[in-house]
């Protein structure tokens, strides 16, 4: 059993009420000897362009003691996955999702944001109070 983030059911809540239909929970990829099981997979029909896009989404509360400890598993993890991605579902877009309190106070540090940056790493922002998505940062 693939052990769930404190705010998993949040970030999925959040994203069905966005419009997105989960379609994997966790998302299971095998490259080789690899299992690799991310958070969510989930799409959304666009109406006007009759196409679907779909996403992975990896959830990270960021409420261990030691935050800088969160953030270097949760960006080896990110680049981890968006290889695996990129050679399984190249048409899917990984996300890290991260609470609203996380990305206005770890988030804002000009070293986390310059990590952030070089690695090219989207953020899906969300409030756990009222579960929905703050907003997307690409």
């Amino acid at each position: 059993m693939v052990a769930k983030d404190t705010f998993h059911d949040n970030v999925k809540t959040a994203l069905e009420k966005d419009g997105w239909t989960i379609t994997h929970d966790p998302l299971y990829l095998r490259i080789e000897l690899v299992q690799i099981y991310i958070d969510l997979g989930a799409e959304k029909i666009i109406a006007a362009e009759k196409e679907s896009q779909k996403i992975a989404v990896e959830v990270k509360s960021f409420l261990a003691p030691s935050t800088i400890s969160e953030f270097h598993t949760a960006l080896g993890q990110f680049i981890n996955y968006r290889c695996a991605l990129a050679e399984s579902e190249p048409e899917r877009i990984l996300y890290l999702a991260v609470s609203l309190n996380a990305q206005t106070t770890f988030f804002q540090q000009r070293f986390i944001q310059t990590v952030i940056q070089s690695a090219s790493v989207k953020l899906l922002v969300f409030d756990p109070t009222n579960d929905s998505i703050v907003r997307w940062i690409n």
